[in-house]
């Protein structure tokens, strides 16, 4: 542990933080432990969090009540810039132009797809969160019970509850040390990662019946419209984990998830169980993520989409058939 992200502060007065839009767990852990580790450390400096709105399900972390959508009109311009869980400018949304005006920037990130759009860029793609990489930046000795509750937060989902192959030995021991800090990790848990309204569980069950096979059952997709979404009274933030939930089938090695969104475009979510490298394929269609785990958006019919997105997942299928024999 060390003091690195401090030392990257300098003499900075006004200091903003920021992630990609649509934050996820990792992306709200990891603004909100860097925003408690900074207001405490340095009480005199002017630190703002912009993220769109959070669910709720993480009110309950530290900061979360100080955390406001950026105007994408403000032309201030601040000391510094840090970007947290976000591999390209334009995946700020409209915290872009607060970063461009900034006098200084730090991005701190694990999507292989990061294209290292900062001044100070600590970006390590095997990492299996940007939580996990916060841990390597802060003393342990300043990892407070709230700062704690944050990094766990977003370690849970960006690792599928220490699941998912991102995971290693060190993600463990750093979750470990997190659990030290007192914080109730089982609750964590169950109040962020598994517990789902009615109306999730209706709308992951009409998800799983709109489900469609592919390519001899090594992909699986489904879809859900806006439509749909307002006949089970759900937004886009409570489709979280459909995605996932498609990825568990027998035999699946890609799952893509569709949903419909207010302009009529449509965000594609995908999880590989297999060797498919999913920030490749999403890189192509404009997008970026991790090598198991990648979004992008596309227009038009979902379903066509769909058949083009497995047919490129059945070409990378065959070139990794053949090289493995």
């Amino acid at each position: 542990m060390s003091e690195m992200l401090l030392d990257h502060i300098g003499d900075a007065h006004t200091i903003i933080i920021a992630g990609h839009i649509n934050p996820d767990g990792d992306c709200i852990g990891s603004c909100l432990g860097v925003y408690n580790y900074l207001t405490k450390k340095l009480p005199d400096v002017d630190i703002r969090v912009h993220l769109n709105t959070i669910p709720t399900i993480f009110n309950f972390l530290k900061g979360a009540d100080t955390i406001t959508p950026a105007n994408e009109k403000d032309d201030t311009v601040h000391d510094l810039f840090i970007a947290l869980d976000c591999g390209d400018l334009k995946r700020l949304g409209p915290s872009a132009g607060l970063f461009k005006n900034a006098k200084r920037t730090i991005c701190i990130d694990h999507h292989l797809s990061n294209s290292a759009f900062a001044d100070f860029n600590y970006v390590f793609p095997d990492a299996s969160s940007t939580c996990e990489l916060i841990c390597d930046l802060i003393p342990e000795e300043d990892i407070t019970f709230e700062i704690a509750e944050c990094l766990y937060t977003g370690m849970v989902h960006d690792t599928g509850v220490f699941q998912y192959s991102c995971t290693s030995s060190k993600t463990m021991n750093v979750a470990g040390m997190l659990m030290d800090k007192g914080i109730d990790y089982p609750g964590i848990v169950d109040r962020t990662y598994f517990s789902k309204t009615f109306d999730q569980n209706r709308i992951l069950g009409q998800a799983l019946l709109n489900a469609k096979l592919y390519a001899d059952g090594d992909c699986i997709a489904s879809v859900i419209t806006q439509k749909e979404m307002r006949a089970y009274n759900v937004s886009t933030r409570h489709l979280e984990g459909i995605v996932a939930q498609l990825r568990c089938t027998k035999g699946v090695e890609v799952a893509i998830f569709c949903y419909e969104t207010e302009s009529g475009s449509y965000r594609v979510s995908t999880r590989a169980s297999g060797d498919v490298n999913l920030a490749l394929l999403a890189q192509g269609y404009g997008g970026g993520g991790h090598a198991k785990a990648a979004g992008f958006f596309v227009t038009g019919d979902p379903w066509e989409a769909i058949e083009g997105i497995v047919k490129k997942v059945e070409d990378e299928l065959a070139l990794i058939r053949a090289k493995n024999g």
